[in-house]
């Protein structure tokens, strides 16, 4: 059985629902009280890929209060995709992702120096006060280098394991790429001489 570990993010502003998000994931339920994140919060969980791979995921939810952003970079160390988040309800959160989005893309690569596989989540759609439409989503998604977004409801359980199945999809597919660029190792030959000098007459 191959196993792989991925850690992935999950950042946006404060009170867009990543706790819920994260929350819901793991443990299939929708948690109604809302708690502030303090620096970050981790959660495991193990995905049955398929006959022959499993996934372990080290899921990340980072605090989304201005304080916390320098500590970003500690967080972000080794991560292999990111979920970045915001309301529909709140404009103000869906223009951050562009500040979160940039501030992972300077924190955060891939070996190859290539950004990260990374979703936008448009959180809270079964609200009808909404005010971010779907095309608005769409053009910022596509000029941002997002695999690809998606709408969500933590609440009503919709498209969260989706969202994450595709992300998990994207991630072990350029996992697999860059495997297959990497050089095949080469046989250490140690220098040797071609004669051994035994100390005797014509010895240097």
């Amino acid at each position: 059985m191959n196993e792989h570990l991925l850690k992935i993010l999950i950042i946006g502003d404060g009170n867009v629902g990543k706790s819920s998000f994260l929350h819901r994931y793991v443990n299939g339920q929708f948690n109604k009280t809302y708690k502030m994140t303090m620096g970050v919060d981790y959660a495991l969980k193990l995905l049955h890929w398929s006959d022959k791979e499993k996934v372990r995921l080290q899921l990340w939810d980072i605090a989304g209060q201005e304080r916390f952003i320098s500590m970003n970079r500690v967080y972000y160390r080794g991560a292999l995709g990111c979920v970045v988040m915001f309301d529909v309800t709140s404009s103000a959160s869906f223009l951050s992702c562009r500040h979160w989005k940039r501030d992972l893309d300077n924190k955060a690569m891939l070996p190859n120096g290539e950004s990260i596989p990374c979703i936008l989540l448009a959180n809270k759609c079964d609200l009808p006060q909404r005010v971010v439409p779907p095309d608005s989503i769409d053009r910022f998604s596509k000029a941002n280098g997002f695999i690809t977004w998606m709408e969500i409801s933590v609440k009503e359980n919709k498209n969260v394991g989706e969202a994450m199945r595709r992300l998990v999809q994207d991630i072990l597919s350029v996992e697999s790429s860059l495997d297959s660029l990497q050089p095949e190792p080469q046989e250490i030959v140690n220098p040797q001489l071609d004669s051994v000098c035994d100390g005797g007459a014509g010895c240097c």
